[in-house]
């Protein structure tokens, strides 16, 4: 009986020893990937068996968003739907925001199509529309401070831009 455990041990050991070797054969990439894996698999199997609660999972969001701590924030001082007088025969007009933080302004005109906007001073910037635990829509604006978006915000949203100097955030808004 000895002898049967004594070959069983003698052969897993081999095939660990195979594996191994196999493992180095393929390189670091490989087990890279193999961590990659595992590490999926952990993921997917505490996502089921205990999974994060929303209000926590919210908090984190919220504390993510203060990343940027040095951030100047961009206050809304102008939007149509509020300081604007409503146009006879328009029925869907598009919705006009000027924001304002020292000295830099972002103009957006947000519509059934997108976003068009403008920076002044005008300049080149990195520009982000926020949306929450969503995915950001990244947009650039050019050397005149001109920039587009292809869809419109859904639901709430803020700009963050990034010019080489500074960042600005502005009010969260609904579209």
């Amino acid at each position: 009986m000895n002898d049967r455990n004594d070959g069983r041990d003698e052969r897993d050991e081999r095939d660990e020893r195979d594996e191994y070797e196999e493992r180095e054969e393929h390189g670091e990439r490989d087990g890279e990937l193999y961590d990659g894996l595992l590490e999926e698999e952990l993921r997917q199997a505490a996502a089921i068996l205990d999974p994060v609660p929303a209000e926590l999972r919210r908090i984190a969001v919220d504390a993510f968003a203060l990343r940027d701590l040095d951030v100047r924030v961009a206050e809304l001082t102008f939007d149509s739907l509020v300081d604007a007088i409503p146009v006879r025969g328009e029925t869907d007009p598009p919705r006009m925001l000027t924001f304002e933080s020292d000295g830099v302004t972002v103009d957006v005109e947000v519509t059934a199509d997108g976003l068009i906007g403008q920076l002044l001073p005008p300049g080149p910037a990195g520009i982000e529309v926020l949306s929450g635990p969503r995915a950001h829509a990244r947009l650039t604006a050019d050397d005149m401070g001109r920039f587009t978006g292809a869809a419109p915000p859904a639901g709430p949203f803020a700009l963050r831009l990034r010019t080489g100097r500074e960042v600005v955030v502005t009010e969260w808004l609904r579209a």
